[in-house]
């Protein structure tokens, strides 16, 4: 009887899986990468309109208001209307006023008359120790574009590492930028940590209707060449130059690009502990 049933069992036909055709696959492909452009582009909202002002806006000023008071006046504006619509909460404004923070201090450090790594050559009533308040906003539309991306997206994070540990990588990093001038630059063994340390982790994203996931890490290297490249676009509008770009512009050496991605790390960090945001971050125990 047994043999009979194996027999009987052996004969039934398993259906196998149909076939997604190649024009169907190209075309969810194509609305994917679609969608997902758009949702980038407008968790660039901030970003985007700001260095739309940058770009735009006379090296002479307009109306006697001098160039970088007017990025002041029109960055505090963007961010005051992302509030009042609703797209950025407050938490939100709190973490963005910090990356504002950190990055002032960063930029004060580095235009110092002892390190001079670059320099904001136009005049400015709004510069203190040499920058002018809006440089700020630069480092905290790189937060603003990671707060609206987790929305949009969908976004979630598996095997985060401890917060902890984050938390020393990030301040490990952030104490790099100012300590490599008097010691050893510790970039790459930083990155090479940074690498351990995210080796598992993974963020899962929605484009359109189907969860996607990629390695975080790439997700920050891909953040910082971006962010890379609009610093090449700033120096040629002579938004800022380095000592390299007095005389004539250069392209910004690509080693910066591996800073940026390390400055984003540091950002995530900081988005990462929003209470929203934290509530989707799996950290494995």
């Amino acid at each position: 009887m047994s043999e009979t049933r194996e027999m009987d069992d052996s004969q039934v036909d398993v259906a196998a899986p149909a076939a997604v055709p190649a024009d169907s696959r190209l075309r969810r492909f194509v609305a994917e990468l679609l969608a997902f452009g758009l949702k980038e582009a407008r968790a660039c909202l901030f970003a985007g309109l700001f260095f739309l002002a940058v770009f735009t806006v006379p090296r002479g000023g307009v109306l006697g208001v001098p160039r970088y008071d007017l990025l002041l006046l029109i960055a505090l504006a963007i961010q005051g209307w992302m509030v009042w619509a609703k797209l950025e909460t407050v938490d939100e404004l709190k973490a963005i006023t910090l990356f504002h923070v950190l990055g002032f201090g960063l930029e004060a450090f580095k235009t110092s008359s002892g390190i001079r790594s670059w320099s904001y050559p136009d005049f400015a009533y709004t510069k203190i120790f040499g920058v002018p308040l809006f440089s700020g906003f630069m480092y905290a539309a790189v937060g603003s574009y990671i707060i609206q991306a987790w929305r949009l997206l969908d976004m979630r994070i598996r095997h985060h590492p401890p917060y902890w540990m984050a938390w020393a990588m990030a301040i490990a990093i952030y104490a790099n930028f100012f300590t490599h001038h008097f010691i050893p630059d510790l970039r790459w063994y930083l990155g090479a940590c940074a690498l351990g340390l995210y080796a598992r982790t993974a963020v899962i994203f929605r484009p359109l209707d189907r969860d996607r996931s990629m390695p975080l890490m790439l997700g920050f290297v891909l953040t910082g060449f971006f962010i890379w490249l609009a610093e090449n676009i700033s120096t040629f509008f002579r938004v800022w130059s380095y000592p390299n770009q007095l005389g004539a512009w250069t392209l910004v050496h690509v080693s910066k690009w591996s800073s940026w991605s390390l400055l984003v790390i540091m950002t995530f960090t900081i988005v990462a502990n929003l209470k929203h945001i934290k509530e989707r971050v799996h950290i494995p125990a």
